[in-house]
């Protein structure tokens, strides 16, 4: 039995698992007999049996993960959205077995602390993961304590003792502070914090002293952003955003996490202490990387969610600067994608806090690769490592690293759960809720739930003509902080409640003139877009592909300026297509 994630060509793509068989052979009796490996897993969508006289009908397929209680669930009216929700519930089912691991398929199969570290929010939503994260967090402080400066190895337990032994790595170590964080707001578990309050500390220390006493943490090589979508498939860490500002900003944030959990437990002196380190990293992230005007000195979508997400930056003129420029950059890139690991799970947050909702639904519900949705067009079940790990022609990415299981891109469900459908922690363990959906003008309706330690939380909304109305369960002996974008924030105690409230006013496009029309304008208009790639497609198909993923979609560009050296005829074509598509 050979098993494989995808097929490639009719066959079965194992490439990807690189030196694992995924294997298994029986020698067979004669007789009616049931096997089943015991002593092994496969992650697989596909197998092939041969030498046995067998039907489907003979085979079934076991689903193997820790026992754990689901607790969350998502539901809309956009089946792709749903298709990507259900995607990251499968990948977390795959991945966590025994420990956090990155994929159940090639030969790794380990517990990379940078993939938990952003996913973490989003598996405390969906399963009852306390306990599993727990066992885990121990033994990252039972390898941590083996490391002679207090890092923390790029995977626990630590099962590759020669890789990434150069010191502490920003973003993957900074699961010591990040994960008991996420636990207690989530679960209000304090004693994990207590549990990890050592390890926090030495991760943190390690931190500082390998930095210059600046308050930045700069010139250490780093994983960084990794697999942003830009980077080539053999140079994953080649990302548009400089390792440097990465752990600047992680440095910032777990001496921030670190000070609240000193705090929390009562160590006074250790809280003014990590609290003075933070504001003194924070002041120096903004004074290096942003510009007064508000502009990062690395000009990528990573480096604003981080200023934003982890508020290193609090001028609210600067923050509206930068979150501008994040939407333009967003837009710029024709809504797809442009962050790795690192800025996947903020980007949608940083637009929508800044009032950029429909940019964030724009890249949300993009199917062009690489994108969220581009997967679940591919057919995906679960999510990809890479945004491209199979390429559109149905060729399996030849990069070295290419797994289809693989959650940490899977992090945005935590955003769709917080702000699409609106229902959120804020009190550690939902001793409050806060109850803020934002409504995406592409979906009619939107659902969650979660089992929170007091009982069953829910928040739903739908469109009634002009009107959204939204609905809630606030579990007993709770109260929930109700804000539904329309300035009026009150409180409600527990049981169901009602709101009616304006939905926002369609966006008018107006007409567009033609070869004329700014860039940013036609991809903001679907008809203008659709009508410029159709007329390619028909009378010059060799560009389409080059105007879809090579232009810059800029607010001051014409759109003639993106299809320079395109004959004559076919200028004329688009010209009459886009002012006929937009009257």
């Amino acid at each position: 039995m050979r098993h494989a994630e995808v097929l490639e060509n009719g066959e079965l793509g194992i490439r990807p698992l690189r030196n694992a068989a995924a294997t298994a052979t029986f020698d067979l009796s004669g007789d009616d007999v049931v096997l089943e490996s015991r002593f092994s897993f496969y992650g697989f969508r596909y197998a092939e049996i041969t030498g046995g006289d067998l039907s489907p009908d003979d085979v079934e397929a076991v689903v193997l993960h820790t026992d754990m209680r689901r607790t969350g669930w998502f539901d809309s009216s956009h089946a792709e959205l749903d298709r990507l929700h259900e995607n990251v519930v499968w990948g977390m089912r795959g991945n966590f077995l025994s420990i956090p691991t990155d994929c159940p398929q090639r030969d790794e199969r380990l517990g990379w602390t940078g993939d938990i570290q952003v996913f973490a929010p989003t598996a405390s939503y969906l399963y009852d993961c306390d306990g599993f994260l727990t066992s885990w967090l121990r033994d990252l402080a039972h390898e941590q304590a083996h490391t002679p400066d207090g890092s923390v190895p790029l995977v626990v337990p630590a099962a590759l003792p020669g890789f990434g032994s150069g010191g502490p790595t920003a973003a993957w170590g900074d699961a010591a502070t990040v994960v008991p964080a996420v636990m207690h707001e989530r679960f209000g578990d304090v004693g994990v914090v207590r549990a990890q309050y050592a390890s926090m500390r030495a991760w943190v220390e390690a931190v500082l002293d390998d930095t210059d006493g600046s308050g930045l943490w700069t010139g250490r090589m780093q994983l960084g952003d990794w697999l942003d979508p830009s980077a080539p498939p053999d140079k994953p860490g080649a990302a548009k955003v400089s390792g440097d500002v990465v752990a600047s900003a992680y440095l910032a944030r777990s001496l921030r996490l670190t000070a609240d959990a000193a705090e929390l437990l009562g160590h006074d002196e250790d809280a003014r202490r990590y609290g003075d380190l933070a504001e003194r990293s924070r002041a120096a992230f903004a004074a290096e990387f942003v510009t007064p005007a508000g502009r990062m000195m690395n000009d990528a979508p990573t480096a604003y969610a981080l200023a934003l997400g982890f508020d290193l930056v609090t001028d609210p003129p600067v923050r509206a600067a930068l979150a501008a420029r994040l939407a333009d950059l967003v837009r710029e890139g024709g809504y797809r994608i442009g962050t790795g690991f690192v800025g996947t799970p903020l980007v949608a947050d940083a637009l929508t806090e800044a009032g950029h909702l429909e940019v964030a639904e724009r890249l949300l519900l993009q199917t062009e690769c690489p994108s969220w949705l581009y997967p679940v067009t591919m057919g995906a079940t679960t999510v990809w490592e890479r945004w491209d790990s199979m390429l559109p022609d149905g060729s399996i990415n030849p990069g070295e690293m290419t797994s289809f299981n693989h959650y940490a891109l899977g992090a945005v469900a935590d955003w769709l759960h917080r702000s699409v459908a609106g229902l959120a922690p804020a009190a550690p363990g939902y001793a409050r809720l806060r109850i803020a959906p934002r409504p995406l003008p592409a979906l009619e309706h939107a659902s969650t739930r979660h089992l929170t330690p007091y009982g069953e939380a829910a928040v739903a909304w739908r469109r009634e003509g002009d009107e959204v109305v939204v609905t809630a369960v606030v579990p007993a002996n709770t109260v929930a902080e109700v804000d539904l974008g329309d300035g009026d924030v009150h409180e409600v105690d527990s049981g169901a409640h009602t709101w009616r409230t304006a939905a926002a006013k369609p966006r008018q496009h107006p007409p567009l003139p033609g070869l004329d029309a700014m860039l940013a304008d036609v991809i903001d208009d679907p008809r203008a877009y659709r009508a410029l790639l159709h007329t390619l497609a028909e009378h010059a198909p060799e560009r389409v592909d080059a105007v879809r993923t090579g232009t810059v979609w800029g607010s001051r560009r014409a759109l003639s300026t993106a299809l320079m050296f395109t004959p004559p005829p076919v200028l004329a074509e688009v010209d009459a297509a886009i002012r006929a598509a937009t009257a």
